[in-house]
């Protein structure tokens, strides 16, 4: 059975496409207080894994010896514009660790932000590995390597012992049996693994709400909690969802997305996970679906709602300036719903 229409495109009054997708949110002791569609579809998170891809590098004990900023904990969790202070925070990390950005094997990739993809274009330069999206994560891989003395050459590899400490601490946070952990290769060329949506939900309230870790590991949440949402232009940057959520949010949530059409949150306060799946995999519909979650749930402001708006509801117009429809969230999404 098809999961339900959740996101809506108009032409006009005329319904054009649309999107599908699930939603499922858990509370504090992993029972679904409400959902959408089959909860038990299984997808890679992809950049919404990233925070608990980097927990083995944070109890390590790696932090202290490296002496790694709040900042620089952010970008270790970042799928960054390529922004210049985001080159600059990784190119950092890099000094401290004793490598260079050469030993990135994650790619180059063109920097989000036309302005600065014009820049290059003008000047007459290649997109760097530093300014790949991914770049932060993979620079808490090496740094984890050099730590631990492990090789640092084809860290990308799933049989590395980096990729095997963080199987196990993603199969803890997701509560799911590590033999059924499905993997692939990220975009960025790095490990990625498949969790049932509802999964993704509770190891988004287990990274807020980690009562049942060691203290090694709550400690490791925490701080990278705070780093997240002391420095949200780390996560994305200037025109991202992710950033401009957590800016305005005030403390009371983190939120990453993933593609292809993924959104975690966790509700700090209230101890809740929450994960969007978009069947289709398109790029903008799960932040429509976020917003119009994070709404219903009255923990922004009526100023943050208003800046937000956009990102809920979009008027749709030509090349000409005209108006040509809508793009909105189902009224499907109602968490008063059963």
């Amino acid at each position: 059975m098809a999961n339900p229409i959740l996101v809506e495109v108009y032409r006009g009054d005329v319904l054009e496409s649309f999107h599908r997708g699930v939603i499922c949110i858990v509370d504090k002791d992993d029972k679904i207080i409400y959902s959408i569609g089959d909860t038990q579809q299984v997808c890679f998170p992809r950049s919404a894994l990233k925070f608990f891809q980097q927990i083995p590098l944070l109890t390590s004990g790696a932090v202290e010896y490296f002496g790694f900023t709040t900042q620089e904990i952010a970008i270790f969790c970042g799928s960054h514009n390529g922004e210049a202070k985001h080159v600059e925070v990784v190119r950092g990390i890099f000094k401290k660790i004793g490598l260079t950005e050469d030993d990135l094997e994650c790619g180059p990739q063109m920097p989000a932000l036309k302005e600065d993809q014009n820049y290059l274009i003008k000047n007459d330069l290649k997109p760097l590995k530093v300014m790949n999206n991914c770049s932060g994560k993979h620079a808490g891989f090496l740094a984890y390597c050099v730590y631990k003395n492990l090789p640092t050459k084809d860290y990308i590899n799933p049989k590395q012992q980096l990729h095997l400490d963080i199987l196990d601490i993603i199969a803890e946070f997701h509560s799911y049996p590590k033999e059924k952990i499905q993997q692939g290769i990220d975009g960025c060329s790095a490990p990625i693994f498949a969790f049932p949506v509802y999964n993704q939900a509770i190891a988004y309230k287990n990274l807020i709400h980690p009562i049942q870790f060691s203290e090694t590991i709550q400690k490791a949440c925490k701080l990278m909690t705070d780093a997240i949402i002391q420095y949200p232009d780390m996560i994305a940057g200037k025109n991202r969802y992710c950033t401009d959520l957590m800016a305005l949010s005030e403390g009371k949530l983190v939120g990453k997305t993933g593609a292809d059409g993924v959104y975690s949150i966790g509700i700090i306060e209230q101890a809740l996970g929450i994960c969007i799946q978009v069947d289709d995999g398109k790029m903008g519909p799960q932040y429509n679906i976020a917003q119009a979650i994070v709404e219903q749930l009255n923990i922004l402001s009526p100023k943050s709602i208003e800046i937000l708006k956009n990102h809920k509801e979009q008027i749709n117009k030509n090349f000409g300036g005209l108006v040509t429809g809508v793009t909105k969230v189902s009224h499907n999404i109602m968490l008063t719903a059963k």
